[in-house]
């Protein structure tokens, strides 16, 4: 089960539950002391051999595939109800909360260890670099030269003249400025986890764990190892243990000394908790599950950034790309908040799984842009239809059901804005003509409606065990990450997040992660400290 070949232990101070980014993360950082022994637990295989996993242009053909757990949504009232959310199954691969403001939070953004840069200038499509241009000669934003500057220099994100686009420059006063805010707006190549070199993912299993297999007895990885309940003592609100079944289908049991670290997203860590008896009283005895602490928080503000698509036929296009979605275009239609509010991916293939569905052509050539909602005022729920841990969970994001109607005006105003810079040279040049929603869909009716039916999801799943106070009755973990009703157990990933974070979540759950890290430590250096005086 462990690449390292160590023996397994019955028992360790920690077992982490998942090996996705937080996972990876605390795996490594707290296996550094030789004292402290980790195990952690991952349904998949490890990618270190896996070239396919590791190749990020072929991200795409994973979908669906052996490594894909391929979670169903609900029918959706108000959106598409055949929307996969694909969660991968390998190694490595995603208010009232005082201690996490931007600031006290930056300096962990410093410590992650992927390497982290804009799309290498030998990677970068010619269309794309001509989409760049036309997107700020439409919109009016700035260049970013890298969206990643700011957070390494607490900069302005570095804002650069349409001639360094193609050349990968920065503008050298962008060097120069001090620490501030970020940026607001703009557009730009997107800032990647990869190695120019060989296009190969810097993900956390690249960057934290790939280093360490082999080097530290006191870490053992069981792959392809599958957690289906939490054993919890309900006299002592103690998990006393982890039940597991391997590959082979042979169950065993874990023990953590110290404290179960549950990172296995947002979709499994609340699943998880509801299978052990962790959740709404009522709804988990409905299903057959004894109800051990009457959490009602677990698997409510489910949230994601959802996406529809306008798409473009063109001739065949240049081949050299990272991920064939390689730029951003970030708009600030709320000026009063410092947050931009409206994003664009832009893919060098027909992304047309959705609309084709929907009855539209798949163009054999096709540039698409991708309006998409950063910060949805939709809430789902996730909860458990079974009590078999085989089963899936019900999965229901009731996507565009805000009163306001906040997120489906959203994709009204990106479709807008997507055919402005359409029509704007020299981008213009590359399209031959609207494939879908086409130029006969023009009321904002007509657009909210194919924007909704042809919304995909970009796999951002979070909030289902929201973080907040203690005495709030929806949050699931306090500030410390620390499962209300429970003494010895934390989640650590995207489903802590209150509100979900404008851009990719992926830096976020580092950020999460290290400063996780250092909580836990910090705990355990006390208790040993204490111990030893007694």
């Amino acid at each position: 089960m462990d690449p390292s070949g160590f023996e397994p232990l019955k028992s360790y101070d920690y077992v982490i539950v998942g090996g996705g980014t937080a996972g990876c993360v605390l795996a490594d950082r707290l296996s550094e002391d030789p004292s402290i022994t980790v195990a952690m637990i991952e349904g998949g295989p490890s990618d270190h051999n896996l070239p396919h996993v590791l190749q990020l242009s072929e991200w795409l053909s994973l979908l669906g595939g052996p490594l894909d757990y391929g979670y169903k949504t609900t029918k959706q009232e108000r959106g598409n109800s055949e929307i996969l959310h694909s969660r991968a199954k390998v190694l490595g691969v995603k208010a009232g909360a005082t201690g996490w403001t931007s600031e006290s939070m930056q300096h962990y953004g410093d410590k992650i260890k992927c390497k982290i840069a804009p799309v290498h200038t030998n990677d970068r499509n010619p269309i794309m670099a001509d989409w760049i241009m036309s997107c700020t000669s439409a919109t009016g934003v700035p260049i970013i030269g890298d969206f990643d500057a700011w957070s390494r220099k607490r900069g302005e994100g570095g804002a650069t003249n349409i001639e360094d686009v193609k050349e990968g420059l920065v503008d050298p006063q962008e060097r120069q400025k001090g620490r501030g805010k970020a940026w607001s707006e703009g557009v730009g190549w997107l800032s990647i986890a990869y190695t120019p070199e060989d296009g190969k993912r810097q993900s956390a299993s690249v960057a934290y764990v790939h280093p360490i297999m082999g080097k530290r007895p006191n870490l053992h990885l069981f792959l392809e190892t599958w957690v289906h309940k939490l054993d919890i003592d309900p006299a002592s609100s103690t998990i006393t243990a982890v039940q597991c079944t391997d590959k082979h289908g042979t169950p065993f049991a874990l023990k953590a000394d110290r404290e179960v670290l549950l990172c296995a997203g947002a979709i499994d860590s609340p699943r998880l908790l509801l299978l052990s008896g962790v959740g709404p009283k009522e709804e988990l005895e409905n299903v057959g599950v004894k109800s051990v602490i009457d959490r009602r928080g677990v698997g409510e503000n489910l949230v994601d950034h959802p996406e529809s698509i306008i798409m473009w036929e063109t001739d065949e296009l240049p081949p050299m790309t990272v991920m064939q979605s390689d730029s951003a275009l970030f708009i600030r239609r709320d000026t009063s908040d410092p947050r931009p509010d409206l994003m664009f991916h832009i893919y060098t293939v027909p992304f047309a799984d959705n609309t084709e569905r929907m009855g539209y052509p798949r163009p054999k050539h096709a540039i698409c842009m991708t309006p998409n909602i950063p910060r949805p005022k939709s809430r789902g729920k996730l909860y458990l239809t079974s009590s078999d841990p085989h089963v899936h969970p019900a999965l229901d994001f009731r996507y565009f059901t805000d009163p306001e109607d906040y997120d489906a005006r959203t994709f009204v105003d990106g479709f807008k804005i997507a055919r402005k810079i359409a029509a704007t040279a020299p981008f213009s040049q590359w399209l031959k003509h609207e494939v879908a929603p086409g130029p006969n869909v023009q009321s904002d009716e007509e657009l909210s409606e194919y924007g909704r039916k042809a919304a995909h999801t970009v796999y951002h799943p979070a909030g289902t065990c929201k973080m907040g106070a203690r005495d709030d009755p929806l949050a699931v973990v306090d500030p410390e990450l620390k499962v209300i009703g429970l003494n010895n157990a934390r989640v650590v990933d995207a489903s802590v997040f209150p509100l979900m974070v404008t851009a990719n979540p992926m830096i976020t759950v580092f950020i999460v992660a290290e400063k996780a890290a250092d909580m836990i430590l910090a705990d355990y250096y006390r208790a040993t400290e204490a111990k030893s005086k007694i």
